[in-house]
């Protein structure tokens, strides 16, 4: 294959129309939060995965594991987890099992506030996806991102 190939050129410009279509999303995503809840997508994201963490087996997330779900590298989740601990929206412990462990759990102030900002997230989400559908470019990521969860497309998708 060269540089001129079109395999080359068509994958070039697939990758070139998700990351315009992550990138809307992301921005119209975070200007709703910030301007309703004071929280960035990125502290949302976070909020949302420790939320779901629980108290059975392999319930409480490890670092790493948060890093990956929220895709940060460890030491920048860790610094946001820090900077919503200082919030008080979230709490560290240490594992009862394991000393050297730290348990990381949204706080109830978090969890209120979560609740609060879920509905501007999704609402948010669904108006960046509904524009750029109109972008012949990007309607057809738009219609992939949608059937990802058919249970939670809008009306008329």
């Amino acid at each position: 294959m060269t540089a001129t190939d079109p395999a080359l050129t068509a994958l070039a410009n697939g990758w070139a129309a998700l990351s315009l279509l992550h990138g809307r999303i992301e921005a119209h995503v975070e200007r709703a939060l910030q301007a309703r809840h004071d929280l960035s997508v990125r502290e949302y994201s976070l909020l949302d995965v420790l939320s779901r963490q629980h108290d059975g087996e392999g319930g409480h997330l490890q670092m790493k594991q948060v890093a990956d779900a929220v895709v940060l590298s460890q030491s920048a989740t860790t610094r946001l987890v820090t900077r919503l601990e200082d919030r008080g929206l979230l709490a560290r412990y240490l594992c009862p099992t394991d000393r050297r462990g730290i348990y990381t759990d949204v706080s109830e102030t978090g969890l209120q506030l979560l609740k609060e900002a879920r509905p501007t997230n999704d609402a948010a989400l669904r108006e960046a996806l509904d524009d750029a559908a109109r972008n012949p470019e990007l309607a057809t990521l738009v219609k992939a991102v949608e059937s990802m969860n058919p249970a939670q497309t809008h009306a008329g998708h």
